[in-house]
């Protein structure tokens, strides 16, 4: 279950995120659109990169971040009159839990969205005891 202090930390840091610019580094960005949750089962991030490809993003996970990266240029020529599909490079923070299995997440980039899935260790999720008539 997401706690008050977690919620705000994700806050905080997609913030410092946009604040920074690229990772800290400064310079022109754009961020991408990005959800977040957790159920019982696992912890889910979602991120809108419709016109990307797979290989124009690469993530990374250490310690406790997931870090998503992605660059591409524009290449089509001439005037525009509505520029408003972002290009160029942009990163992405979130911060995980300590509950999640790092070495079984997968992830799928599909109809412009990358779907990022963490499980939950099993030693993390909750589990029913049951009581005993005496």
């Amino acid at each position: 279950m997401t706690t008050y202090m977690d919620a705000l930390n994700r806050q905080i840091d997609r913030l410092f995120d946009e604040a920074l610019g690229e990772c800290g580094t400064g310079g022109d960005h754009w961020v991408p659109a990005c959800n977040v949750r957790e159920d019982e089962n696992g912890f889910y991030v979602q991120v809108a990169l419709s016109g990307w490809e797979p290989n124009q993003v690469t993530l990374e996970v250490k310690d406790k971040t997931l870090t998503v990266r992605g660059d591409r240029s524009g290449d089509e020529a001439g005037h525009y009159h509505v520029r408003e599909i972002p290009d160029g490079p942009f990163c992405r923070i979130v911060t995980l839990s300590d509950s999640l299995d790092h070495e079984k997440a997968r992830a799928v980039h599909a109809n412009g969205l990358l779907q990022i899935y963490f499980p939950k260790r099993e030693e993390a999720k909750a589990r029913r005891i049951l009581i005993e008539a005496a």
